[in-house]
């Protein structure tokens, strides 16, 4: 049997995949390296809560710790619009790297499930990666199956997040009542009794 390697960034987005996999007689090993998500206490929920499901449906897991908050806003600060493609670049060159060097017959990534992300940039950086270090990229899009891994993550009450990652994606959730915000001066009214 073939090993693969998942690149897993959080349990909801694994479900689907994981499924699909295994659908196709394809038993993942389940890798946590995330360096992008902040603050700590996102990282620890996301990771704690893969660790608590992996063992419910019999999934290695390999946790590889690195909360890499000043290294990966050093890394993106000079272009904060295209940070994505330093996170892509960044959990997918380590997961094509721990899977060359542990024997993986291929890797692949939760990331494909996400119909946010820029699949064609993660996918040409997975190959271009894969070529790098002499491993397959098992390349599945694992988008139709988005919707029922989230269906299913609330059912099992997991954490959700709310947003992509890193703090930059964090404040995008906001842009919108910031901006508005930032259009209106605050109005105090102090009261004097």
């Amino acid at each position: 049997m073939s090993k693969t390697l998942l690149h897993t960034c959080c349990a909801p987005c694994s479900i689907s995949c994981i499924q699909l996999l295994r659908s196709e007689g394809i038993e993942p090993v389940s890798y946590w390296y995330n360096p992008n998500i902040h603050p700590y206490q996102e990282y620890k929920a996301r990771r704690d809560t893969l660790m608590a499901y992996a063992p419910t449906i019999d999934l290695e897991l390999i946790v590889q710790e690195d909360y890499g908050l000043r290294p990966f806003v050093q890394a993106v600060a000079g272009d904060i619009a295209h940070r994505c493609s330093h996170c892509y670049e960044i959990r997918l060159e380590q997961t094509a790297r721990f899977a060359a060097e542990n024997g993986y017959d291929s890797f692949t990534s939760t990331l494909f499930v996400s119909p946010y992300q820029n699949h064609e940039l993660m996918a040409q950086t997975a190959q271009r990666l894969a070529q790098q270090y002499g491993v397959r990229f098992l390349y599945r899009d694992f988008r139709p199956g988005f919707r029922d891994g989230q269906k299913q993550a609330r059912e099992l009450n997991f954490y959700m997040q709310k947003y992509c990652g890193c703090v930059f994606s964090e404040e995008d959730r906001y842009r919108k009542q910031l901006d508005r915000d930032l259009a209106q001066p605050l109005k105090f009214i102090l009261s004097h009794e």
